[in-house]
């Protein structure tokens, strides 16, 4: 007979678990928002400064990716490594990740607890080059020096935020499979049936938009696919159309398509922003 009770009490538990968990969540969210109401001028004014992506939004969507971009943030550890850390830098740093998850339900890469800010270029592990960023089981890691620049437009066709995000984004999906979303990962195998022979030709010599860089491995042509789709998106469509449209299915939205006044989201409704 006690052998039953605790089975029953197991079970039980583990069906109530999900609503209960769910529950808490749209609790927890909805304080959440509470928070970001106060912040919400302060984020607008900061982030208005560097994206113009925000900018052509709507007003309904501009204050979903400034929650977003709060949400992120919260989710965060910053750390700054020889470089001065100020206010603006961490909801900069959310905001690129923002962007370019913007049309998927998951969006905080939730693996990944841990950023780190360097001034500029730093030396990993046995490579003799400097890098940029990194992404790896440690955390995400980019040089502020050459994000600022991304994100100011100084540097044509790189973005090293969206670049270290997209190989982010590939990491909790595939490698961890700790946030994993489900229109992303079925549109991604969509998206390698037309980019794997890109890229392959890529390694055999033939040249395109995306750069050298981007035939070292798929990951990095992955990456930089994700930073030339939002930085030169018009030529990007022209040169690669195919590429282009398998681009905008995976991350479901497509930087081309700001119908005055609405939203990048191209295959579902928005939900209210309380319940992200």
């Amino acid at each position: 007979m006690e052998i039953i009770v605790i089975a029953s009490l197991v079970l039980g538990v583990l069906v109530l678990n999900r609503p209960v968990t769910a529950l808490f969540q749209r609790l927890y969210t909805r304080q959440q928002f509470k928070k970001f109401i106060a912040r919400e001028t302060f984020y607008h004014s900061v982030v208005s400064r560097y994206f113009g992506y925000y900018n052509r939004l709507g007003l309904d969507e501009q204050r979903k990716f400034l929650f977003r971009t709060y949400q992120f943030q919260q989710s965060k550890h910053f750390h700054y490594i020889e470089v001065q850390a100020n206010t603006e830098m961490p909801i900069l740093v959310s905001a690129a990740a923002v962007q370019l998850t913007f049309g998927l339900d998951k969006f905080k890469l939730n693996y990944f607890d841990d950023i780190f800010i360097l001034r500029d270029d730093y030396h990993y592990g046995f490579y003799s080059r400097p890098f940029m960023g990194h992404v790896d089981q440690t955390g995400i890691y980019l040089s502020w020096d050459n994000f600022i620049k991304g994100i100011s437009g100084q540097t044509a066709n790189c973005n090293v935020g969206l670049h270290e995000m997209g190989h982010a984004l590939a990491y909790v999906n595939f490698v961890t499979q700790t946030e994993e979303d489900k229109h992303f990962k079925k549109e991604f195998t969509e998206f390698s049936k037309v980019a794997r022979p890109i890229f392959t030709a890529m390694q055999e010599g033939r040249k395109n938009l995306l750069g050298e860089y981007a035939s070292t491995n798929y990951h990095e042509f992955w990456a930089v696919s994700v930073e030339v789709f939002f930085e030169n998106p018009v030529q990007f469509r022209h040169e690669l159309p195919a590429l282009y449209e398998a681009m905008s299915r995976v991350l479901n939205q497509d930087p081309l398509q700001f119908p005055e006044g609405s939203t990048t989201i191209i295959r579902r409704s928005v939900p209210s922003v309380a319940a992200n």
